[in-house]
């Protein structure tokens, strides 16, 4: 009997006190944590993130989804409600959107893990919940958190071109924004009133002097972030705030040269490729090469034809350079963040529409690709597009021929389109009214 008893006191004493390790107070012990840091923290991830979020929507816009073969993502289902019409103007728009999406969300990588740091504690609370309230604050932490990790993860992943997942990127990656940012929204608005309280508790710039010396915890809290028997200091707030602010400027130096290009592209590192041009006019990115995709040179020959759908047409490469050609500056840009902007000519695709006896301004198209494998072997260009006097359908770059992995003999050039869109070694147009 006295065992049983002391089996149930320690099994009492388990359920009270927690499981030993991190589900204990005492096990953590950082006096650097505290509501002011997290909120620091949290504010700066909080900014970052609705550039993010907004970036990555205006993204998925860009691919302009209500068009045949656009779709990536066709169980979306209300959390399409926001598309709208993707414009051909300012050229540079999805350059800019997409290099902001990539290149702040990995210079808030660092700040990311800062601010899970300072909360660890809140994740292991025990009881999980000790009521109803507090069982869905802490189901969205897990959301939030989660959320967060997996968004993350597939992005950072996908942009190094090392995407590994047994799942499709696009909806997994709209799927989960959307979770994560429901979950944010139910966390910002919980805990947007005490964490102005807390920012205020503080003077930024007195933390911002105060070194290791004058390193105090903060005064104890009721979510539990202070530690209950905090350890001497070895380092200071302003320390681990210039840790995390270095680390971010050293993300946001290694990434952003992609999108900037020019001479700070060999400062790219964790761009997956592209850092260093060569000289000819052809020698810039090449996401997949024509050999990758199942394109032989004995596809582009000199039997290759361009087919026009609808009007009996079969033009050949030498009948495509006899029509009017118009050269433009032209950026294109990638969903994995890169970008370059190069000198395009060919023939405009409203010429072409005129072709196939359509009037351009009422007609999309629909591009098919020689590639045998992988995705985006078609895309859908809504009329506006077709109608910019700027989209072509190129056959040199830069003053030369188009090389076979750049999509020799023509490939699409549209301006302000996602790069996936501006199809290579193209085989047929498919001009048909575009319907509302």
């Amino acid at each position: 009997m006295p065992e049983r008893r002391a089996d149930e006191g320690r099994a009492g004493a388990w359920w009270r006190d927690g499981p030993p390790g991190p589900f204990r107070p005492g096990f953590w012990r950082s006096p650097l944590r505290g509501p002011w840091l997290t909120s620091v923290l949290g504010l700066a991830l909080l900014a970052g993130l609705v550039i993010v979020a907004v970036t990555g929507l205006l993204s998925y816009a860009a691919y302009n989804p209500r068009l045949p073969g656009n779709d990536m993502t066709p169980g979306k289902g209300l959390l399409g409600f926001y598309l709208f019409d993707w414009p051909t103007r300012p050229v540079w728009l999805y350059r800019v959107t997409q290099g902001a999406h990539v290149v702040v969300g990995l210079t808030l990588v660092p700040v990311l893990l800062a601010k899970l740091w300072s909360v660890i504690p809140k994740l292991f609370v025990w009881p999980p919940a000790r009521s109803i309230a507090e069982g869905i604050e802490r189901a969205s932490l897990v959301l939030l958190v989660g959320g967060a990790g997996f968004q993350f993860a597939t992005g950072i992943l996908n942009i190094q071109l090392f995407y590994v997942f047994p799942f499709s990127f696009y909806p997994a990656h709209l799927y989960g924004a959307w979770i994560f940012l429901a979950a944010l929204a139910v966390h910002v608005a919980v805990r947007l009133p005490r964490a102005i309280r807390a920012l205020r508790s503080r003077d930024l710039r007195r933390e911002l002097r105060t070194g290791l010396d004058g390193t105090r915890p903060e005064p104890r809290d009721p979510d539990g972030l202070v530690a209950a028997d905090p350890a001497p200091p070895t380092m200071s707030r302003r320390g681990l705030l210039a840790f995390v602010g270095g680390g971010s400027a050293m993300m946001f130096g290694l990434s952003a040269g992609q999108t900037l290009d020019g001479p700070l592209r060999r400062t790219a590192l964790l761009a997956p490729h592209g850092r260093v041009y060569g000289t000819g006019p052809n020698d810039f990115q090449v996401n997949k090469t024509a050999a990758s995709l199942g394109v032989g040179a004995a596809d582009t020959g000199a039997q290759w034809r361009l087919v026009l759908a609808g009007a009996g047409l079969r033009l050949s490469r030498e009948d495509l350079l006899r029509m009017p050609l118009h050269t433009y500056a032209l950026p294109i840009a990638c969903v994995e963040g890169w970008s370059t902007e190069q000198v395009w000519t060919g023939v405009r695709l409203a010429d072409l529409a005129r072709l196939a006896g359509a009037a351009p301004g009422s007609v999309m198209v629909t591009v098919r690709s020689l590639q045998r494998v992988g995705y985006f072997g078609q895309a859908s260009l809504s009329a506006g597009q077709v109608a910019d006097p700027r989209s072509l359908l190129a056959l040199r770059v830069n003053g030369a021929d188009l090389s076979l992995d750049h999509g020799f003999p023509a490939r699409i050039i549209v301006p302000n389109a996602p790069g996936v869109h501006n199809t290579k070694w193209v085989r047929e147009l498919d001009f048909r009214p575009e319907r509302p």
